[in-house]
């Protein structure tokens, strides 16, 4: 009730004063949860020092902080919020980006299966013991997994020349179950308990245990791909309408549409590879931001980039503080978040989807 009235408020001020209040006020909420998720923990470091360590990260003495408080941010703390915000904001993107090809806004990389699939790829590469060999086998088959996850959907939902909503997420959830029924088998036959405490993890999702060697694996392809899709953003709002509308205006179809499935596929599938399924990301973020600043991918790609970013580190925040000294895992807190709010959408567009 609350949202709502800020929101209908907030819709009265002209476009240019929305964009520029939304930016400022995500990149504001980003920095601040980012400061909070430093300090929050078993060891509780205040503010002070944590400014201090940031701006001097190599120097191991000051007055304002101790050595452990230093190793806890540099090499505990701060990577994982990286990655986590990295995972926000490739699945954010992600969603966006399959919202607009599937023409609905209840389209998600978690929803219609295309986690899944990244999470079978993973487990695959985990299960082989192909991560011993070769540093990115993991994110490279979560890709491939994510990759045919979609292209699956997608057959079955598109279909002369329309795209049947219910068909799409039927589809989404027969995929899931499968791939998931993969994975229950992968870990009933597996003998190796790392392999199945590493599967399990991938399952949750999560952002423990993460280092700088996760970052390097995910951050500079999922920013890569997020600058390509804010690139295309303006093919991506012709696509949003009609594929006829977009080939009038000179808008290649048939070869921007499989390109956005293959990036959308690879943010997701990155962020699966150091994160597990984390889903809901992509579903409220866009879902919010179009409500503020309207339907132009132009600003929804770097708004949702950010957004994302935001959505999980919180997320983290509450995973971390729930239940010290232990913690939940980051996609539970995701899924009782993103759970109702995707049960609302359901019931707020029930007449849109039986027009399909």
């Amino acid at each position: 009730m609350i949202l709502g009235k800020y929101i209908s408020r907030y819709s009265n001020l002209t476009l240019s004063t929305r964009i520029h209040v939304s930016t400022l006020s995500l990149i504001s909420l980003l920095v601040a949860s980012v400061l909070v998720a430093i300090s929050v923990g078993p060891v509780k470091i205040n503010f002070t020092s944590i400014l201090s360590i940031l701006s001097n990260p190599f120097v191991h003495e000051s007055i304002s902080h101790t050595e452990l408080e230093r190793l806890i941010i540099t090499d505990l703390r701060l990577p994982r919020i990286i990655v986590g915000i990295t995972v926000g904001m490739g699945l954010s993107v992600a969603g966006l980006t399959m919202q607009a090809l599937f023409r609905n806004p209840m389209a998600d990389p978690g929803i219609i299966g295309v986690s899944a699939g990244g999470s079978l790829g993973a487990v695959v590469a985990i299960t082989v013991g192909l991560e011993h060999y070769f540093l990115f086998s993991v994110p490279l088959f979560a890709f491939l997994g994510s990759l045919t996850a979609s292209i699956i959907v997608y057959s079955f939902a598109y279909s002369n020349g329309r795209l049947s909503m219910p068909t799409l997420l039927l589809a989404g959830v027969a995929i899931s179950a499968f791939f998931s029924s993969i994975i229950s088998a992968t870990i009933v036959l597996q003998e190796n308990p790392d392999s199945v405490r590493q599967i399990l993890f991938w399952l949750a999702g999560g952002l423990d245990s993460r280092s700088w060697n996760h970052v390097l694996i995910a951050t500079p392809l999922i920013t890569i791909g997020t600058i390509i899709i804010s690139f295309f953003s303006r093919d991506l709002n012709l696509l949003s309408i009609s594929d006829d509308d977009s080939k009038s205006l000179g808008v290649n179809v048939d070869l921007v549409r499989p390109g956005f499935i293959v990036l959308s596929s690879l943010l997701t599938g990155l962020a699966v590879s150091v994160s597990g399924t984390i889903i809901f990301v992509g579903l409220i973020t866009p879902h919010i931001l179009r409500l503020i600043v309207g339907p132009d991918h132009r600003l929804l790609v770097p708004l949702c980039a950010i957004g994302g970013a935001f959505f999980v580190t919180i997320a983290d925040i509450l995973a971390r503080s729930i239940i010290q000294p232990a913690e939940l895992q980051v996609g539970i807190i995701t899924s009782l978040i993103g759970a109702p709010f995707f049960l609302f959408l359901l019931i707020k567009n029930k007449k849109n989807i039986h027009s399909y």
